[in-house]
């Protein structure tokens, strides 16, 4: 292995162990050096790699923000209707979102570790960013009636966090499918009387 190489195998190490255990137990219960020990690696790379254990969570966050963006991408791709792709997409969000993982690190872990500014920064790269394209889309096309996209993509996102953060605590076995089938709904309501 090339030393370029080494050193990024150390940093995905570095990630992957610390994405595994955050999402086990949770940002604060996992201490910096349970990460390098199960890492196999010294303390010195890790802070070779990242300044803390708050960046090194940032690593894992953008991961898995970028993860659930290719997810939502690729469920709206699947077809060629900007309408079909927002449905699609939405319902890949709350479906990606109903993962443990994803919701401890995304959703509860995300905002408290890096303040509700960092975090929705990172949000507005990723998933918020193709809300927002896909719903100027549509009020572009007429698909939906004109209105400001900027104030209707951050209600269906806080609504899509919200119902991914209750799908957490749910134990029940059809909670996924109604979230969807009230998100569906929910999203047909815009189109007005269509």
């Amino acid at each position: 292995m090339t030393r370029a190489e080494q050193k990024e195998h150390t940093r995905r190490t570095l990630i992957a162990v610390s994405r595994r255990l955050f999402a086990a137990r949770g940002y604060g219960a996992v201490g910096l050096a349970e990460i390098v020990r199960e890492s196999g690696v010294t303390k010195g790379a890790l802070y070779h790699h990242f300044d803390g254990k708050a960046d090194l969570f940032r690593a894992v966050l953008e991961e898995v923000q970028h993860e659930v963006a290719a997810r939502v991408v690729a469920a709206a791709e699947a077809s060629d209707d900007p309408w079909a792709q927002l449905k699609a997409g939405c319902a890949a969000f709350v479906a990606a979102g109903a993962d443990p993982e994803v919701q401890r690190i995304m959703l509860i872990d995300g905002p408290a570790v890096l303040g509700w500014n960092e975090w929705r920064a990172i949000d507005e790269a990723s998933s918020a960013k193709h809300l927002t394209e896909a719903l100027t889309t549509l009020v572009d096309n007429g698909t939906i009636p004109a209105q400001p996209v900027a104030p209707l993509a951050r209600l269906l996102s806080g609504a899509m966090n919200e119902a991914a953060l209750w799908l957490a605590q749910s134990a029940g076995p059809d909670d996924l499918a109604d979230t969807q089938a009230a998100l569906s709904r929910l999203l047909d309501s815009l189109r007005g009387n269509d």
